[in-house]
């Protein structure tokens, strides 16, 4: 039996899935291993139909053709956060956490690729256990993934949900002992008392409905410039160039821009809002979507690449970041927050930090540092050498 869900139905699926989710995932241990609504309801889903499936009892098949809609949307949001103000209050530590990222995307695909091909399988699906999956989470894993499959490599959007899934949960596992570590080791404290911290949160406004459409007007510009731009930079050099990404930096020029001669153009609180709404629905309808049955072949290898990528972060960060980073409290707890969001996403990030700062004391620095570049200025490393590595091995 097939039961086919349309495209209304298929969206209030991921809706009903990522409401779900988010009540499934209220626990707070939970919340420090696991992603949100998206990944918790979204996953669920897919081990549910991968089971009626397998058991001959009912095949079900999904419309998520706007799924690319959502998913550009986000993108693009992502890219209207990008104030180079922020950066500059982030100083010298920014820069040397910034440039870490960018090592360890390059670290990850080396790992992937290599892996990959002491296995035996095509080395495009050892970058989807990289820094894909890895720094870029479901999200990249799901824009790549379709990107890489339609290059004629099956499976590659499934490997990436799941390698990216592995790598959720490893980076919520090991971040607090390895900070732990690094504490006990040095015995370290918090040094808010003697520095004073920047707050650079955006101040509450009421969002009108006009403020909101402003909103609207600038992401759905820079949607249609930069994916525009992404097709012609791709017809006139024949390298793979995905279409948010050309929206994303297009965003970046427009929020900087916009900076200069009108900031209070951009309000956060609606783009925020916007981007947290497009982001559910995209993770969930994708992770729903995932045909976990055909990963089946590959499950052993993509749980080794991962369990690599695991032990390099670790090993780096201790011996290497905390260094960099002053070898102080402030250092152990971005630490903490590169182990999330290398091995996952941002809120990973900001789970494993929290963990540390609610027993151990603040760092504000921290929280200034790993939100900033984990949320956009790590992707101006990991996109062009995810691209790079894409178009060399396509």
């Amino acid at each position: 039996m097939t039961l086919a869900l349309n495209q209304v139905n298929t969206i209030f699926l991921a809706v009903a899935l990522l409401v779900l989710g988010h009540s499934l995932s209220k626990d707070r241990r939970a919340a420090k291993v696991l992603y949100s609504g998206p990944v918790v309801g979204g996953l669920l889903f897919a081990i549910i139909a991968t089971i009626l499936k397998t058991t001959g009892l009912l095949s079900i098949t999904l419309d998520t053709s706007l799924q690319s809609l959502f998913m550009l949307t986000f993108f693009t949001t992502v890219g209207l956060g990008a104030s180079f103000q922020l950066i500059k209050l982030g100083g010298k530590l920014l820069v040397i956490y910034w440039l870490a990222c960018g090592f360890l995307a390059l670290a990850q695909n080396v790992i992937g690729v290599s892996l990959a091909s002491l296995f035996g399988i095509h080395p495009l699906i050892g970058m989807m256990a990289g820094a894909v999956s890895m720094e870029g989470g479901h999200g990249a894993a799901t824009a790549f993934g379709q990107t890489i499959e339609e290059m004629g490599i099956p499976s590659a959007l499934s490997i990436g949900i799941a390698a990216a899934t592995f790598g959720l949960i490893a980076g919520g596992l090991v971040g607090g002992p390895t900070v732990k570590y690094l504490l006990g080791k040095y015995n370290l404290k918090p040094t808010e008392a003697i520095e004073d911290a920047v707050d650079v949160k955006e101040h509450a406004q009421p969002i009108t409905t006009h403020t909101f459409f402003i909103q609207v007007l600038l992401i759905t510009f820079c949607m249609a410039l930069g994916t525009y731009l992404g097709d012609l930079f791709s017809s006139a050099t024949g390298f793979v160039l995905p279409g948010y990404v050309g929206a994303m930096f297009v965003a970046v020029i427009v929020r900087n821009t916009v900076d200069k001669f009108k900031p209070q153009a951009i309000d956060m609180k609606s783009i925020n809002l916007i981007s947290d709404v497009t982001l559910g629905i995209f993770l969930s309808m994708a992770l729903m979507s995932i045909k976990l049955w055909e990963v089946a072949d590959l499950a052993l290898p993509i749980l080794v690449i991962v369990l690599v990528q695991v032990v390099f972060i670790v090993l780096f960060g201790i011996f290497i970041l905390f260094r960099l980073l002053g070898k102080n409290y402030d250092a152990a707890v971005m630490v903490a927050g590169f182990t999330g969001h290398g091995l996952g996403a941002t809120p990973n990030a900001m789970a494993n930090m929290a963990a540390v700062t609610e027993r151990f004391g603040p760092s504000r620095k921290a929280y200034l540092i790993v939100p900033i570049v984990g949320a956009f200025l790590i992707d101006v490393f990991a996109m062009p050498i995810i691209i790079t590595t894409l178009n060399l091995f396509k």
